[in-house]
């Protein structure tokens, strides 16, 4: 039984990489476990927030106990797609020692120029660098061995040769079902994908890599400079 997280922030293939797992007949996912209770915790104006909320498991001591304990009986990997941004600081961090965690980063000015064609103007946390560089530097500290650290730009290059390093690395046999989905949204996509998935529901398999169109506006270049150290500090143990 494996139950592997993957780190990321917001705007980050992760979705298409959850449907990835999502395609393995051995593997159930689970979409944002975290969200309602971010939402909840922070008042943040996401949209389908209220709805997020109502729908959603608000008490994160729950959302964990479903997270390192629940397993469907047919299935034996846990997918979690997990947004790092969505770790605040008063959830406790040592349950993330009962799981198998990876990271999916992606170059802070494709992450910028994604995301404010939804939200406008983020603030640095929304971005989830600075989170995720502490979720890693902990992880690495206490297994006292460097994670699986995935990057979108060569997932998105040659997405069979990552995710059969990303699968030797967290201890499972490659499935080709990873490479190749139906479209369309999923039932185990959280209320919110309406928002977020069109790109992904249309998709059928990991789409080329293009760079953003586009400059970081300068209201957000001191965002980006943050958002870049952290990024430059975990792409370094990247998976190639």
């Amino acid at each position: 039984m494996t139950h592997l997280a993957m780190w990321s922030g917001p705007r980050n293939v992760s979705t298409a990489m959850m449907r990835a797992w999502g395609n393995r007949a051995d593997t159930f996912v689970v979409d944002e476990p975290l969200y309602a209770f971010y939402l909840k915790a922070t008042g943040k104006d996401h949209p389908g927030a209220a709805e997020i909320i109502r729908h959603g498991q608000t008490d994160w001591r729950h959302v964990i106990r479903e997270l390192t304990t629940a397993m469907p009986p047919d299935k034996c990997i846990y997918f979690q797609k997990q947004m790092t941004h969505h770790l605040l600081p008063e959830i406790d961090r040592g349950w993330l020692l009962d799981l198998t965690n990876c990271f999916l980063i992606r170059n802070p000015r494709d992450v910028i120029l994604s995301y404010i064609r939804v939200k406008a103007e983020p603030v640095l946390e929304d971005l989830g660098f600075v989170q995720q560089l502490e979720i890693f530097e902990f992880i690495r500290k206490r297994i006292d061995s460097v994670p699986a650290v995935v990057d979108a730009k060569d997932l998105l290059e040659n997405p069979e040769r990552l995710l059969r390093l990303l699968c030797r690395r967290v201890g499972v046999e490659f499935d080709p079902a990873m490479l190749q989905w139906q479209p369309g949204p999923r039932d185990t996509d959280g209320i919110w994908g309406r928002y977020w998935y069109s790109g992904v529901n249309r998709s059928t398999s990991f789409q080329p890599y293009k760079p953003a169109n586009g400059n970081v506006p300068d209201r957000l270049r001191d965002i980006y400079e943050h958002c870049r150290v952290c990024y430059e500090r975990m792409y370094q143990y990247r998976l190639i």
